[in-house]
């Protein structure tokens, strides 16, 4: 039977029971459309995290640490690398090293102080830390009352809320509502902080002592030589902006309270514990830190990127080493979003199973007549097959819209709830191309499985006794 023929027929088949046959589309487009629902949520949920974490920064970002480190200790990197001692230091030198790497937008590093800032004459012991100007585009800011840093040397600050409360006096208590953010950052934009820190100075660089005229003694008197002084000085810093949210929150318990400008930050030559550990380092003037964060042009290179900084012989976090976790989890969320979705899709295949059987009862003196004038078993079958491919198709279009809607109106009733409550609008529902086509060969498969039975119940028809059947 030919191409043209069979379609021909099995469109007029469908077209003689128009109810019957509608119905188990239907049922088709539902179990199509809870497939897609289920998985478009499973998906929509896994790009809203990615999102998130691209927004915030860390995703893209390597923490690196040196192997002298001694907080590093017992780590498995440290038993995979150079021992601590043989390890290079992390100054600036290496830190410029690393920025010069295939795939590295930037690297900074991590400048942090516990000091005293004086507010109203107040003093008041926090954590500090400096941000790049990059760090603008992170989430942590988007809501930001007032703004960012005006520039990389401006003497300013930006509070977090839990300061900001401290500094006006504010207890949260449990319970109650939290402290509107702009609450806060009304009386506190423009003030004057004053921070009291204290700086490192290098002595004046001595002349190198020459190799014929070296001695213990001497190596020992260049090490006090490269002894540093260190000064108490004060910064103004102008209060520039309060915000809500966390911008470190890789950094755990270590998390600082007011930030600075990074430029502004170096310039102070502030005391760093690493400094201490790397004393003899004092004698370049080149400052030594005790991490530095790594920016990656795109997540996809993080790996490449953490093997080369681990082959210079420093230790690397990313939250990619996290994620793996989470990555799995949205997988296995996938499977059984998909086998959930599927059930209404099972109960669709006994339905064009239940159609088709009626359509041979039906239909066995059409197929007996068909068989005499010598269509063979093989072109019975194509054509319970083509009825139920074409039942298939149909009811996954259907069922693929459908799923679409359902996922949008969902979606736009949750932004609704999401805005009464003061949260930012999210899009946590997505029905890629791939997840279009998947659901539209899905359902055409099982309908062609659910035709095996029907089209070979047919094709065994004895020709002889459908022509007698009344």
């Amino acid at each position: 039977m030919k191409l043209p023929d069979l379609t021909e027929l099995a469109l007029r088949n469908l077209r003689e029971s128009v109810l019957r046959n509608s119905l188990t589309t239907i049922g088709i487009s539902v179990g199509v459309a809870s497939l897609v629902a289920m998985l478009s949520l499973g998906i929509g949920l896994q790009q809203l995290a990615s999102r998130r974490l691209m927004k915030s920064g860390l995703f893209d970002t390597v923490v690196v640490t040196s192997r002298r480190d001694l907080r590093n200790f017992g780590r498995e990197e440290q038993r995979n690398g150079p021992a601590p001692g043989e390890s290079r230091i992390l100054d600036e030198p290496t830190r410029q090293d690393i920025e010069h790497l295939p795939n590295v937008l930037e690297a900074y590093p991590d400048i942090r102080l516990i000091t005293e800032l004086r507010y109203e004459d107040k003093p008041h012991l926090t954590m500090i830390a400096a941000l790049p100007a990059s760090a603008k585009s992170n989430d942590a800011f988007e809501t930001v009352q007032g703004h960012f840093f005006s520039s990389d040397m401006a003497p300013e600050a930006i509070l977090q809320k839990a300061f900001a409360e401290e500094l006006l006096g504010r207890t949260p208590k449990p319970g109650l509502d939290e402290t509107n953010v702009a609450e806060l950052a009304a009386p506190l934009l423009g003030k004057e902080l004053i921070m009291r820190y204290a700086q490192r100075e290098a002595p004046p660089a001595a002349p190198p002592t020459p190799a014929k005229d070296r001695s213990p003694a001497s190596d020992s008197q260049n090490l006090a030589d490269a002894a540093y002084s260190v000064v108490s000085r004060e910064q103004k810093l102008k209060i520039v902006g309060v915000a809500d949210l966390d911008p470190e929150s890789m950094r755990g318990p270590t998390r600082a309270r007011v930030f600075l400008p990074l430029r502004l930050a170096e310039s102070l030559h502030v005391m760093q514990p690493s400094d201490l550990r790397e004393i003899s380092r004092a004698a370049t003037d080149q400052p030594v830190y005790s991490s530095v964060s790594v920016r990656v042009k795109n997540p996809s290179q993080v790996q490449k990127v953490e093997d080369a900084i681990k082959k210079m012989g420093f230790n690397t976090f990313s939250i990619l080493d996290a994620s793996r976790s989470i990555q799995q989890f949205f997988k296995v969320l996938d499977v059984f979003l998909g086998i959930f979705g599927s059930l209404a899709l099972a109960v669709a295949f006994i339905g064009i199973v239940n159609t088709l059987v009626m359509a041979i009862l039906e239909r066995r003196r059409e197929i007996g007549i068909m068989k005499a004038i010598g269509a063979s078993d093989g072109d019975i079958k194509k054509l319970f097959f083509a009825e139920a491919g074409a039942m298939g198709i149909l009811g996954g279009i259907v069922g693929v819209a459908l799923g679409w809607a359902i996922g949008q109106v969902i979606n736009l009733g949750t932004n609704v709830y999401l805005r009464r409550q003061s949260f930012p609008p999210e899009h946590f529902w997505s029905v890629p191309w791939w997840l279009v086509a998947f659901a539209l060969l899905f359902s055409f498969l099982v309908s062609l499985a659910a035709g095996l039975y029907p089209a070979g119940r047919a094709a065994r028809l004895d020709p002889v006794q459908a022509l007698r059947y009344e």
